[in-house]
């Protein structure tokens, strides 16, 4: 496997880090205007034009939530250096970048705002950019490999920080989404907390557990490994 500097595996692994970042933010995205599509009349006068294209916002939902899924899959795919995984996450961007353009529009040209909706295309158009550097044919190795190698070391060490990253983003995301979440007094961001905590939690533990999973860990202080004396009898 060819041997790239240093400072292309940090930009491979700060593209692979801001896609899961963008996957994860996509997915909560399509499942938080779940809320407003079912019910678009509930959360005040704020939401309550969005019922005149509901079904549109339902298909919002459903498009988005599979494409944050797919995105998720992109990351496992850019990890293990698969052949397709540049091409498949382009895709996933893209269309990521097309649908939340337009749910922005709409969303303004019916109730004059659409954050968060803002933060998830600015977010998803940065990381575009991003794997965009990936064309130039000093960087096209990176993930553009012909024979489907592993395009790089420490997947294990780039798979864990990014579970690390979107574990705090989920126990956070209660306090940051507060702004643009909350009505009459109630942050419906913070819905499921104890289902945020899981999830941010099992992000967290699934990153260190994916960290060590390959290396052969004994804590030999805590739990000495017997070793019996030999026999002095012969």
């Amino acid at each position: 496997m060819k041997a790239f500097p240093r400072w292309m595996r940090y930009l491979r692994f700060l593209a692979i880090l801001m896609m899961g970042i963008t996957a994860l933010f996509t997915l909560t995205s399509g499942l938080g205007t779940s809320c407003v599509a079912i019910n678009p009349t509930g959360f005040g006068p704020n939401m309550a034009p969005l019922a005149r294209l509901q079904w549109l916002y339902i298909l919002f939902v459903v498009i988005t939530t599979l494409i944050g899924l797919m995105g998720i899959r992109a990351v496992l795919l850019l990890i293990r250096g698969r052949k397709n995984a540049y091409s498949y996450t382009m895709t996933v961007l893209i269309a990521g970048l097309v649908i939340g353009v337009i749910h922005m529009i709409t969303s303004r040209a019916l109730r004059g705002k659409s954050m968060p909706v803002d933060a998830v295309v600015g977010v998803t158009a940065l990381t575009l950019i991003l794997f965009l550097l990936f064309l130039l044919p000093r960087l096209h190795p990176m993930f553009i490999n012909s024979e489907g190698e592993s395009t790089g070391r420490g997947e294990d060490q780039i798979a864990a920080f990014t579970l690390w990253a979107t574990g705090i983003f989920t126990l956070t995301l209660p306090h940051w989404m507060a702004a643009t979440h909350t009505w009459d007094g109630v942050n419906w961001a913070a819905t499921f907390p104890t289902l945020t905590l899981l999830a941010g939690v099992g992000q967290i533990g699934l990153g260190i557990y994916w960290l060590l999973r390959r290396r052969q860990v004994r804590v030999r202080l805590l739990f000495p490994r017997y070793q019996p004396k030999p026999s002095l009898r012969h």
